[in-house]
């Protein structure tokens, strides 16, 4: 009577531990394979703009939201000492070109004596040519003869002398000249430097100095990009980017839009890894709608990998370690194996070893991979 007390007691234990254990079976389903992956928004052309000296901010010229052109100035900053060194190497350079201009006083009187050598040397050279055809001819006197040779020769070095002197001015002022434009480039562009000018047409996303405040070489002042075309910047594990190709479909949400889904398209992928987080970076456009004309604000996103409709899936709970599940045969427990497809955090594809007939069982210690 004993005996079939505690058989009976057993078997109840059993019945009533079987029930407690979940049976689920293969199902039809579209399944799909993605990616997780987190960013944000940042504007495309996006660049830092930086000071390039030291000083105080006389002006700021736009503010947080504008549209700006190429080469418009943002900041002026303090600059009269470098005012004043351009506004000298001007008056320098001006001068050095009025000394090689037409007006130029000593060019002029060098010219004068040089024509008045030339001049002279024509005279003295028909004289002395006019004396040694008539001494040729018998006429005439030695004396006069040597004179006006002596006159020619003092001519001829007069004038060569004259030229040597024109040339040598005019190529000291030339090189006067060089050096004073040399300077006034070099003054303008220091003075440039204190007006702090957009590279290119975008929005002034961001300033970060004020009028009144100093400011440092190579200080960021503002932020600018491109406001009609934004880029998502996203990271991927390491162990899913070999997974990510190009064009590839990208759905998103982002902190600012709620529950509203987005979607884009991969269009680059970094080759290198960022060791600080084991991630790669990932770029994505949006190929529709587009969230509000905001950056730097957050998203997640999934990058679809891989579609399959009509898929016999399983619940990804009733997974038994990475490729086996539990299933009853013939009302006994038995761990199989089976060939898994892709897998969402839902579900798994089931391509082999157990079919729709096949009840598995939801045990609390299988796991999932």
């Amino acid at each position: 009577m004993k005996a079939r007390i505690y058989m009976l007691m057993v078997f109840g234990s059993i019945t009533f531990s079987c029930k407690k254990v979940q049976q689920v079976h293969i199902l039809q389903k579209d399944i799909v394979e993605t990616v997780y992956a987190s960013g944000k928004i940042v504007s495309d052309n996006e660049y830092n703009l930086f000071a390039f000296n030291n000083g105080t901010i006389l002006k700021k010229l736009v503010k947080d939201g504008d549209r700006v052109g190429k080469g418009q100035v943002l900041y002026v900053v303090q600059n009269e000492p470098v005012v004043a060194k351009y506004q000298a190497a001007l008056a320098g350079y001006r001068n050095t070109e009025l000394n090689l201009s037409d007006r130029s006083p000593l060019l002029h009187d060098l010219q004068l004596a040089l024509q008045s050598a030339e001049i002279k040397l024509r005279n003295d050279s028909l004289t002395y040519h006019r004396w040694k055809n008539l001494w040729e001819q018998g006429i005439g006197t030695r004396n006069n003869l040597d004179n006006s040779y002596t006159a020619y020769q003092l001519s001829v070095n007069q004038q060569k002398s004259a030229a040597e002197k024109y040339t040598s001015a005019l190529h000291d002022m030339q090189v006067s000249s060089s050096n004073a434009k040399s300077q006034l480039q070099a003054a303008k562009k220091e003075l440039d430097d204190h007006f702090i000018c957009s590279d290119r047409a975008g929005i002034v996303y961001q300033t970060f100095r004020e009028a009144g405040e100093g400011v440092r070489a190579n200080e960021v002042v503002a932020l600018i990009g491109d406001s009609g075309r934004r880029i998502i910047r996203l990271s991927v594990d390491q162990e899913d980017i070999g997974k990510v190709r190009k064009g590839q479909r990208v759905v998103l949400k982002t902190d600012l839009s709620g529950d509203t889904v987005y979607e884009a398209t991969v269009t680059h992928i970094y080759p290198i890894m960022n060791e600080s987080d084991q991630t790669f970076r990932v770029d994505a456009v949006f190929v529709q709608q587009l969230p509000p004309a905001f950056i730097h604000c957050s998203v997640e996103a999934n990058i679809i990998i891989a579609v399959k409709p009509h898929a016999n899936v399983l619940q990804r709970e009733a997974l038994a370690g990475e490729d086996s599940v539990w299933v009853l045969v013939n009302g006994k427990e038995k761990k199989i194996a089976v060939k898994t497809g892709i897998l969402t955090l839902d579900y798994v594809e089931i391509l082999a070893g157990i079919d729709a007939r096949t009840p598995v069982l939801l045990k609390k210690e299988t796991g999932s991979r």
